[in-house]
């Protein structure tokens, strides 16, 4: 009860100082505290596109005169720009295969899963894309941003020390939100119920980084891994950093997920993380593996990427 209202509070300082407008619908957002426990939020302001990166597409008139409709039938495209200029892969609506009868008893039972398309970072956030936000809001960075030197000189590798508050705080600042656990298991896996995002070969240092000691440059570059990325071409799945998604942590969440976009549980004391990190073994990076972690805590090793709805983009 304390965690959640502490992030109750810290969602509240976090969204006034991004700065709202109008009024935000919490319904089909995954929430970091029960919906009673939130006031009436409202929207950020857009974050704007950067001036390298193409927009993700022209933003059609309302309807009536000069109304331009959509094509009918036509699929959305397999990779965007999201508003904080970062690339998207698009992850097709469709069933997939959750969980694991060879992991943890907390990846059981083994069930199926339909989840609506959505988009995914193609790249887990990096420090350069953070810095931005930072900046935008006038937040406390993480550590390491002090000297400039995080930012500038590692700005293309991912950002870390970052808690579980900070990150859906940026999503929300981006235009976009955290995965569901779901959504991220399957832009790992694929349909086929593969082990790692590549296959179900075990993984080398061609794949992902793990297996490392800490320090002070154990995280690689993104983009860096191409035999390791998923089979919609999202990388670093595996590796590198732990990665936030929206749900709360339940141990017995499967016994009793829904067939349909699962959101999680509705309350709990940690957040779930997924992907296993540089310093895990490859038990850890299995697709299927969950981990925890507080939502108020930083730790070295756990990073974020964000996703949007496919049926939201233009």
């Amino acid at each position: 009860m304390l965690v959640r209202i502490m992030m109750c509070r810290m969602v509240i300082i976090l969204l006034a100082s991004i700065g709202l407008t109008d009024s935000l619908s919490l319904a089909n957002a995954p929430l970091p505290v029960k919906p009673e426990l939130v006031p009436a939020l409202a929207v950020p302001k857009p974050h704007a596109p950067e001036t390298e990166s193409r927009p993700i597409g022209k933003v059609h008139p309302p309807s009536g005169v000069g109304a331009v409709p959509k094509p009918a039938g036509v699929p959305p495209p397999a990779e965007v720009i999201g508003k904080d200029g970062a690339p998207m892969m698009l992850v097709p609506a469709g069933e997939f295969t959750m969980g694991s009868d060879k992991g943890d008893d907390d990846e059981q039972p083994v069930h199926r899963v339909f989840l609506d398309s959505f988009y995914m970072d193609k790249f887990e956030v990096t420090n350069g894309r953070f810095a931005k936000f930072v900046e935008a809001i006038q937040s406390e960075p993480p550590w390491g941003f002090a000297d400039k030197e995080t930012p500038v000189v590692r700005s293309d590798r991912p950002v870390r020390w970052v808690n579980w508050m900070e990150a859906f705080g940026y999503c929300l600042w981006a235009g976009k939100r955290l995965p569901t656990e779901a959504e991220w298991e399957k832009a790992a896996r694929g349909t086929d119920g593969r082990v790692y995002p590549w296959g179900s070969d075990q993984p080398t240092p061609i794949h992902a980084v793990f297996g490392l000691k800490e320090g002070a440059d154990m995280v690689a570059p993104i983009g860096n891994r191409d035999k390791g990325k998923s089979p919609y071409g999202i990388h670093d799945l595996a590796g590198n950093l732990y990665e936030w998604v929206a749900d709360w942590y339940d141990e017995q969440f499967y016994t009793k997920n829904p067939a349909i976009n699962p959101r999680g549980a509705v309350e709990g004391t940690a957040k779930v993380q997924r992907g296993g990190s540089y310093i895990n073994n490859p038990y850890r990076l299995r697709s299927s593996f969950r981990s925890k972690g507080d939502p108020t805590e930083h730790d070295p090793n756990v990073g974020f990427r964000c996703t949007e709805d496919a049926s939201k983009l233009p």
